[in-house]
């Protein structure tokens, strides 16, 4: 019976690039939600496309809300959108600090703000809407995400990258502190060794040259 073994995953993902390097590698990652006052702010949005060899027409659409509540409708406000292969900004109080940000494959369909002030907090919605081009039918798939998006006034960095950062010295210092305890020990020791041969050969040439030759005989009663 044969066992199965694990691969580890950056073995999987090294083979995924060399048995298809041309293709692109989709990654869904979440987006960023702390922006800084004045500063640019990326809004991600990844949709993957699983096979990218069937023509699809994306359309994408952004909508901005203040606060969304469970029992009152939303207020969305329509602040973006890409189609025909072409963007397109809405009118609104977005108007002019909005850019495209995304894929030429439109897996990755971003937008960024521009110059962000404490207006812009809110609730950003990315809605991407495909549809496949097959010769008998064209089925569609849609997918919806929210950004939750909080301003502040200066960037402040993440708690647990100082923490991380912070042990990383820790360790280094650690290491360097116990390679120069070993050190001095080395040091001594091998000191101490050749202090002791030394000795040793100092004592045999002290002998006179009559006893070298003629070692003392046992003692026998």
């Amino acid at each position: 019976m044969v066992t199965p073994t694990r691969v580890p995953l950056q073995t999987l993902v090294l083979l995924c690039f060399v048995v298809h390097p041309s293709r692109p590698v989709c990654v869904d990652i979440p987006s960023e939600t702390d922006a800084v006052l004045g500063k640019s702010m990326k809004l991600t949005c990844i949709s993957c496309i699983k096979r990218d060899e069937i023509k699809s027409k994306t359309h994408v659409d952004w909508y901005y809300m203040p606060n969304k509540e469970k029992d009152a409708p939303p207020n969305k406000t329509h602040i973006y959108k890409y189609d025909v292969d072409s963007p397109v900004e809405s009118d609104g109080p977005f108007k002019g600090r909005l850019e495209w940000n995304g894929s030429q494959d439109l897996q990755d369909v971003s937008i960024r703000i521009i110059n962000v002030t404490y207006g812009d907090r809110g609730i950003y919605e990315c809605v991407v809407h495909r549809q496949f081009e097959f010769d008998s039918f064209k089925p569609s798939v849609s997918l919806t995400k929210e950004i939750k998006l909080t301003v502040k006034a200066k960037a402040t960095g993440d708690a647990a990258a100082l923490y991380s950062e912070i042990m990383m010295y820790v360790l280094l210092v650690c290491l360097t502190f116990w390679l120069l305890v070993e050190m001095v020990y080395c040091y001594r020791k091998i000191s101490k060794s050749d202090e002791q041969a030394l000795d040793t050969a100092t004592n045999y040439l002290a002998i006179p040259s009559e006893q070298k030759d003629n070692p003392a005989a046992p003692v026998t009663e």
